[in-house]
């Protein structure tokens, strides 16, 4: 395997799982190209998702890692994590079109020109909401002094993006002083890994407002809706998950959350069953 592929591979070995472990690079999980984690260039495609593997697929030279970010908090605050937990990264380059309202790309650059304000907003961001909460002001502080940020908004061009990211590879200062995110975290405490269980089915708390049988029937998802003494109480048809649920909830005919969200899961995956074509067969709780 490749570097990339070896880099996919230790993701979702080490994500698979949510247990707190000590991660090394990418520290925060996402859905990343990683091509050489030596290399000096990241990219982002803001909002152009399908930019980020056809970047990758062009492998420039100097290209460490390329990857979309649609949203002007969240997804800067990731990009944040794992630029100061890989010191080669000497530069980043925006390019890709715009997320409407959310701008990431001029978020970005918002932040290396004008940092962090104390409510913890960034100043000059056009973004809906242009707050990183989970981000030290050490972070942002190290983040302005190791990068160097590049203005490629709105350049699709995959040939002139590579072009870019091979120009300034040979020109990239020494790798700089690791900045661990662990290190700026004086003013918040790191969120802790809860491992996900379930009780057993035998344990399952019935819903007092009844049960549901799910059936597909010509290109249609209907339920039939029970109580415990096998009455049919009503029965709801729709042609996809997110109606059904609604109606259900505004009807006030699920009442436990465990319920909810069993219901949520398996009307997802009827709406798929109808869409891609295999059988429908409705789970156990």
């Amino acid at each position: 395997m490749g570097i990339m592929e070896d880099f996919g591979f230790f993701l979702s070995r080490t994500f698979a799982s949510t247990k707190a472990v000590n991660r090394t690079w990418p520290y925060v999980p996402g859905k990343y190209f990683v091509l050489d984690p030596r290399s000096p260039v990241a990219v982002t495609t803001l909002g152009s998702t399908d930019l980020a593997s056809e970047v990758a697929g062009a492998a420039p030279k100097g290209l460490c890692i390329v990857g979309k970010v649609e949203t002007e908090n969240i997804g800067i605050e990731k990009i944040i994590k794992n630029i100061l937990s890989n010191p080669a990264i000497r530069y980043l380059v925006c390019a890709g079109e715009e997320p409407p309202k959310h701008l990431s790309g001029a978020t970005l650059l918002a932040l290396f020109k004008n940092g962090m304000d104390s409510a913890r907003r960034i100043p000059g961001s056009p973004g809906v909401r242009p707050m990183l909460p989970n981000t030290t002001f050490e972070e942002v502080r190290a983040l302005r002094r190791q990068i160097e940020p590049v203005d490629m908004i709105g350049c699709t061009d995959i040939a002139l993006i590579a072009a870019r990211v091979e120009e300034l590879s040979p020109r990239a200062p020494e790798p700089a002083v690791v900045f661990h995110p662990s290190q700026g975290l004086d003013t918040q405490e790191t969120a802790p890994h809860v491992v996900a269980t379930a009780p057993s089915p035998d344990r399952i708390k019935l819903d007092k407002a009844g049960y549901f049988v799910i059936n597909i029937e010509d290109r249609t998802i209907l339920l039939e809706h029970y109580d415990y003494k096998n009455r049919l109480l009503h029965v709801i048809e729709g042609k996809d998950a997110r109606s059904i649920y609604w109606t259900i909830i505004e009807n006030g005919w699920v009442t436990q959350l465990s319920h909810a969200a069993y219901l949520g899961k398996e009307l997802a995956k009827a709406e798929l069953s109808i869409k891609i074509g295999f059988k429908y067969v409705q789970d156990g709780a």
